[in-house]
């Protein structure tokens, strides 16, 4: 990497040895200490829709533990969409539009569809998402259009959370039984948690046709000189001792790691409808575009997690002296520089889940487009979502998380979701 970018990549892990959580994209993406009210048709309604789920996930208590995150941006920015459409008719609907009189105000109808799907899908946190409503509503003036406006908005959201009801999300996941033979998932060392989402990849997706239309070929076997190539990049780079891993990568890793890949990526979003002052129907679009991919990316990773159930780098390399790989020389006391992530490994999620992100933004905003990822002072700069995608994908191969072919195939996946989201909304 060039000397500048070295630079922020090493000022980040400064910050993040001080204390930092998790990134916030654009000066202006920071979380609101407290409801507000935006401008009446600014797209900044939106941004603050998504900023309160990113808050209420924040509680690691509002989310069951068998229903991913990603469905939940898609529902909020579904509904929003939906309900600004069904009003300005200026796009083609997600899902449906509702009768919409003359006059009716779409931005009621945004905030009004937003708040019922939160307190469906969170009703603890009704009260923090009534007044962010009550906030929302008090800059439109009160009269028909705004009250048209709200029932639109209340008739989108509950239509969308009605349909969504049975999409497999609630079922109980099947229990795990890990795998004997040599490239079988199974739990890795160190006090690792029970797999996670076993059953995502039949969730019914927003878009694709199913989970498994675009699921990667079969990797290579773990007998492969590929396979060994690739596991012994891992093994060098991404040990918590590594010494071929620069400071640069280090950095890298730990910032891609701080927070939930999703919410970097709505706060990406964030950042960009703001720096425009984007207009109401131009931010329903980007997020809705955005979260739908996201959502449909994490159902079709998870269906080829638990297709192939691939063994993480940690068991491979702790187990390469039982020998199913005569290239491969393994090391039992091998540890990876973050914990390793509870689900199998083929393919990676940060490929497939920033890849979608990064070619949805780019088929709105260009390939061309500087990010600035600023959080407590500290800037990180991009020349376009494809770079930022790309060091995400990196640094689990930096962390020991992932080989590089789990990285190929979650980029290929993700890029496919995407472009089929893109144009089938």
């Amino acid at each position: 990497m060039g000397g500048k970018q070295k630079t922020l990549a090493v000022l980040i892990g400064t910050a993040l040895a001080a204390g930092l959580t998790s990134p916030a994209f654009g000066s202006t993406a920071a979380q609101s200490p407290s409801p507000r009210a935006t401008a009446p048709g600014s797209g900044m309604s939106v941004v603050e829709w998504n900023r309160e789920l990113i808050t209420i996930l924040s509680d690691p208590k509002a989310q069951p533990s068998t229903v991913h995150p990603t469905r939940s941006f898609a529902l909020l920015q579904a509904a929003e969409y939906d309900a600004v459409v069904s009003i300005t008719r200026a796009d083609p609907p997600y899902l449906f539009s509702v009768s919409a009189p003359q006059g009716a105000r779409a931005d009621a109808a945004a905030d009004q569809a937003a708040h019922d799907v939160l307190v469906a899908l969170y009703p603890a946190k009704r009260a923090d998402v009534d007044q962010r409503l009550n906030s929302q509503l008090s800059a439109i003036p009160n009269d028909s259009g705004k009250q048209a406006g709200i029932r639109v908005g209340a008739a989108v959201a509950g239509r969308l959370i009605s349909l969504r009801s049975d999409d497999g999300s609630s079922a109980k996941p099947l229990p795990f039984s890990a795998g004997t033979m040599a490239g079988d998932y199974r739990p890795a060392p160190t006090d690792f948690p029970t797999p996670v989402f076993t059953n995502w990849g039949s969730v019914k997706p927003f878009v694709l046709t199913s989970g498994s239309q675009f699921r990667p070929a079969a990797p290579p076997a773990v007998s492969t000189s590929e396979y060994a190539t690739a596991l012994a990049e891992v093994k060098s780079l991404g040990s918590k001792t590594s010494t071929t891993r620069t400071p640069d990568q280090t950095a890298a890793g730990g910032f891609w790691a701080a927070a939930p890949v999703w919410n970097v990526w709505n706060q990406v979003a964030q950042g960009l409808v703001t720096s425009e002052n984007a207009s109401l129907e131009k931010a329903v679009k980007v997020f809705a575009h955005l979260d739908l991919s996201l959502a449909d990316t994490a159902i079709a990773m998870y269906d080829a997690k638990y297709a192939y159930r691939v063994w993480r780098p940690v068991t491979a390399i702790r187990l390469g002296g039982t020998h199913y790989n005569p290239i491969v020389v393994g090391d039992p006391n091998w540890t990876p520089l973050l914990p390793t992530a509870p689900d199998p490994s083929y393919p990676g999620a940060h490929g497939a889940l920033s890849q979608a992100a990064a070619t949805t933004l780019t088929g709105i905003y260009g390939a061309q487009h500087r990010l600035a990822v600023t959080s407590k002072g500290v800037t990180r700069t991009f020349a376009g979502f494809q770079d930022a995608a790309t060091e995400a994908w990196l640094s689990r191969v930096w962390t020991g998380q992932h080989t590089s072919i789990d990285n190929r195939a979650g980029q290929q996946l993700g890029t496919q979701v995407a472009d089929f989201v893109a144009h089938h909304l």
